[in-house]
Parts: C-alpha cells; sequence; structure tokens
C-alpha cells in the first residue's frame, strides 16, 4: 500500500512541474530555491531531486548538513483552482557521481487533487511504507 493517495500518485508522476525546495541554512534561516528536476522514485516512495552540478549548490550542502527538507510541487488549472502536494520529512544527500537529495515522506499536505476534496493532511510513520 502506497503513503500517498491515488490522485497523489498520478500527479506526482503527471506532467512536468516546477518545485520548490526548502533547505535550512547553516545560520537556521530558510533557504527556499526552484527546482524542475525531481522525480518520485515508485519502489521507494521517496522524492530524488537533481540538477545540473547539484552536489556544488548550496541545496546540496543543507540537506547533508541537517539532514532536513521539504518540497511543493504545485500548479494553478484556469480560472483559479490551486493544487499541488508539500512533502517534508527526514532528507538525507546521496553522495554519488549523480547525488539526488532524496526526502522520504514524513508529512504529506496536498491540495485541490481530488475531485471535490479540499485539503488532505496527514503524518506518515516509517512502518508505513512498502
Amino acid at each position: 500500500m502506497s503513503v500517498f493517495t491515488e490522485a497523489e500518485l498520478n500527479y506526482l508522476q503527471g506532467g512536468r512541474r516546477l518545485a520548490r525546495l526548502t533547505t535550512v541554512g547553516r545560520d537556521g534561516t530558510p533557504h527556499v530555491a526552484p527546482v524542475g528536476m525531481w522525480r518520485l522514485d515508485p519502489d521507494s516512495e521517496v522524492i530524488e531531486i537533481t540538477g545540473h552540478d547539484f552536489a556544488a549548490t548550496k541545496k546540496f550542502r543543507d540537506v547533508g548538513r541537517t539532514g532536513r527538507g521539504a518540497i511543493v510541487i504545485d500548479d494553478v488549472l484556469p480560472p483559479f483552482n490551486p493544487r499541488g502536494i508539500k512533502i517534508r520529512g527526514t532528507a538525507d544527500a546521496v553522495d554519488s557521481p549523480k547525488p539526488p537529495p532524496r526526502i522520504p515522506p514524513r508529512r504529506i499536505v496536498s491540495r485541490g487533487l481530488d475531485t471535490g476534496c479540499g485539503r488532505n493532511a496527514r503524518t506518515v510513520a516509517e512502518g508505513d511504507y512498502r
């Protein structure tokens, strides 16, 4: 059983969307940056973030130092129907030739993805993963 609803999986696996990754800077200040290269690993249900020379970025260093991260993936349908998903949790910066920071979901908040459903928020326990 997935930690994501069917509507959330469809949204995450659908067309490419710009996302915003939030990390915690060295001084404790939130750092929000757009990311266009991310994917849901369907086997582990972890969000992986990549990009050009990503290991050299502040985002990568922040995740490696703090083990924390959150990502928001969203869009707006006309005339004004905002929808999206926020995933936050512990994060790790994988040291490899293409080192993607990975965010296993611990808190999921989605909005506007289910027909007739406004907001869906829940905490995910580690034992809930596949």
